[in-house]
């Protein structure tokens, strides 16, 4: 019997319909009850890259990663039990990020469920409350429909993670000829081979567009804040082609950076406090109005009245129910913005006299203002040199990925990408432990540019032994750790609040990098900062996985506004 005639089990029915979602890297740690998963990847055609991992956290991280940096689908496959439970902080992340990533898992046994089977556990329940969807299939003639789908819910409006697991029996077990899909072998026809755009969902809402068109016109004072979903829902070029018609100042948030490179004239987020506190109506763009928006509060400063808010989203249930709404658009964010500078056109744009240069020149005197410590000499090392330094040699489309507390916070403010695409940060789950994850699967979807993960030293304890899977698939990456030896999210708020601070500390100075160094990298410790450059330098020229160790000041407390709280 020739393979392409052999009985095809649920596994490569699995794989195929990611194939067909265009999926095209699978992320794991190796588990028997996925086995079948790894035969349909080796066997399909094309094969299915597989990179393994050395924690599923990992493994669900680069899924999610994929999904951000390709806006299709990314694609974890995790083992029972502890496979699966060792990823939920992860799916959560994805989750609260809106990042289609679909986890196909493994389950016990069907025949002896309830006896007390390797890793038998019902993971629905855990994964239900963090997912689109989460179901088990129970016989292989289920898998490929299911797997189909969950790619398929997973990329629609609004986008989040899908959770599928299917026993033994329905991944190793052979499929009916009947229902089963495509062979090994045989591409999906082009008009069927669907790469996820994300499109379902409500389209533009006329009536919406023009009464948010109708306060715009009313404005003196307002502000387009740009958030991921602008970015997930390929309406980038939609915003800033209004936002440019319109004169319209921005401030970005997470993957909203970049649709205005740094240094537009537009682009006012070094004014952050300014443009929020004093605006008179704040359109938010494509992310929640949680705690880094001040829960949709704004306006209200140096005597001004609190702003109007209009909230855009991609989908109804994404509109925030907690604050007071002036105007919503739910759907097609392009949609949105094309129709918004359509209705606004010709209007008058008051806002372009007197409040956006008040905001641009705000936004000058705080680059200003930082000059200088970003060139500080410092010893210890003040942790803004560092970026001082980055942005001299970053490229253009360079992905820096930020895995910290105030280490990345300086990150956030002080570096701007110059196009859309560039940037990933753990998001509003706030959870610790990214940075590896992201900066696999940024190296696999970005193989020939810059591939920048920052780190802080308490971050770099989450996931560092990933450098092995750095190294076994040939992925260099920057790293970068502003090694300060505490956790500065925590120490000093707690020494503010009682006085003293506990459990707190780090161990200074710890080489980090030698620890690369024995996973197969390279990396060097940096004390002066005359040395930081031709560090930075050594290791974008290395080809390797590369940790530049930088010790930083523990005095020095990133000056935020909330800590979320």
């Amino acid at each position: 019997m020739s393979e392409d005639s052999q009985p095809q089990h649920g596994g490569a029915q699995a794989v195929a319909a990611a194939q067909e979602h265009g999926v095209q890297t699978m992320f794991t740690l190796s588990g028997l009850h996925v086995f079948p998963l790894y035969d349909g990847a080796v066997k399909a055609d094309p094969p299915m890259r597989i990179v393994d991992v050395r924690h599923e956290q990992t493994a669900v991280f680069a899924a999610e990663a994929t999904a951000r940096l390709t806006r299709s689908p990314g694609l974890a496959a995790l083992t029972a039990g502890p496979g699966v439970t060792n990823g939920v902080s992860a799916v959560t992340t994805a989750h609260f990020n809106g990042s289609p990533v679909v986890v196909l898992a493994g389950r016990a046994s069907d025949a002896r469920w309830g006896s007390g089977s390797l890793q038998e556990i019902d993971h629905v329940p855990l994964l239900s409350p963090i997912t689109k969807r989460a179901w088990t299939v129970h016989s292989p003639g289920e898998v490929g429909p299911a797997a189909d789908e969950a790619f398929a819910l997973a990329a629609g409006r609004h986008r989040g993670p899908v959770f599928l697991d299917a026993s033994l029996e329905a991944l190793f077990g052979a499929v009916p000829d009947q229902v089963r899909r495509r062979p090994g072998g045989e591409r999906p026809p082009p008009d069927l081979a669907r790469a996820p755009q994300g499109a379902s969902g409500a389209e533009a809402d006329p009536d919406a567009i023009t009464a948010i068109a109708r306060l715009l016109g009313e404005a003196e004072r307002p502000v387009v804040v740009l958030g991921s979903d602008v970015w997930m829902d390929r309406a980038e070029a939609a915003a800033r082609a209004a936002v440019e018609q319109l004169r319209l100042p921005v401030v970005a948030n997470g993957q909203g950076r970049g649709i205005l490179p740094g240094g537009h004239p537009l682009l006012v987020t070094r004014a952050r406090g300014v443009a929020l506190g004093q605006a008179d109506l704040v359109i938010v763009a494509g992310t929640p109005l949680d705690f880094r928006l001040g829960y949709g509060s704004f306006g209200g400063k140096n005597g001004t009245p609190p702003a109007r808010v209009a909230h855009v989203v991609d989908a109804p249930d994404q509109v925030a129910a907690h604050c007071d709404l002036a105007g919503a658009h739910a759907g097609e964010i392009s949609a949105f913005f094309d129709g918004l500078a359509a209705a606004a056109e010709g209007g008058q744009r008051r806002w372009a006299q007197a409040w956006l240069p008040r905001l641009q020149q705000a936004s000058a005197e705080a680059v200003k203002a930082d000059a200088g410590l970003l060139r500080s000499d410092a010893q210890p090392i003040h942790p803004m040199r560092i970026y001082g330094e980055l942005t001299a040699q970053l490229e253009p489309d360079a992905v820096v990925i930020g895995d910290g507390g105030d280490f990345v916070s300086y990150a956030g403010k002080y570096l701007e990408p110059r196009q859309p695409g560039g940037w990933l940060d753990p998001g509003p789950y706030g959870c610790l432990g990214t940075g590896l994850g992201y900066a696999i699967a940024a190296r696999v979807a970005r193989p020939e540019g810059q591939v920048v993960l920052l780190l802080g030293d308490g971050a770099a304890g989450f996931s560092l032994m990933d450098v092995d899977t750095l190294v076994r698939h040939q992925l260099p990456v920057v790293m970068v750790c502003g090694n300060n030896g505490i956790w500065g999210l925590e120490k000093h708020p707690m020494q503010g609040l009682y006085g003293y601070d506990v459990a707190a500390d780090l161990q200074p100075g710890c080489r980090y990098d030698e620890v690369v160094g024995a996973l197969g990298g390279a990396g060097e410790l940096v004390t002066e900062a005359s040395q930081i450059a031709p560090a930075l330098r050594r290791a974008f020229a290395a080809g390797v996985p590369y940790m530049v160790n930088v010790v930083t000041d523990p005095m020095v407390a990133y000056p935020r506004s909330t800590t979320g709280v």
